[in-house]
């Protein structure tokens, strides 16, 4: 600190840097188990990252057609870092019923 500069300066570049700072991005995890995707629905931000965890004994892919896909092992994980905002609707190429919706923001 320097020598003269008072606390309540200190204490509000402080407060001002804490504000400024970017949020930091979050992970979220969407469970797959009997061949549902739970949650179904979710929201996240350019820079958060989904993390799929496949509970049953064979394999799963999240796709969006003509888009992304990450494969999902059995009982494992699969990831992905959200690069772009929008709105898309994903499914399993192995079992096309399961379906699943991803609302990105900027």
């Amino acid at each position: 600190m320097k020598a003269g500069m008072p606390i309540c300066s200190l204490a509000g570049a402080l407060a001002l840097a804490l504000v400024a700072s970017p949020a930091l991005a979050a992970t979220i995890e969407v469970t797959i188990d009997k061949l549902v995707f739970t949650p179904a629905s979710i929201e996240a931000k350019v820079g958060d990252t989904i993390e799929w965890v496949n509970k049953d004994a064979f394999a799963h892919t999240a796709t969006v057609k003509g888009d992304w896909e990450v494969m999902i092992p059995p009982e494992s994980k699969g990831r992905m870092t959200l690069e772009k905002a929008g709105a898309v609707d994903y499914f399993c190429r192995f079992h096309p019923n399961m379906k699943g919706h991803l609302d990105v923001a900027p």
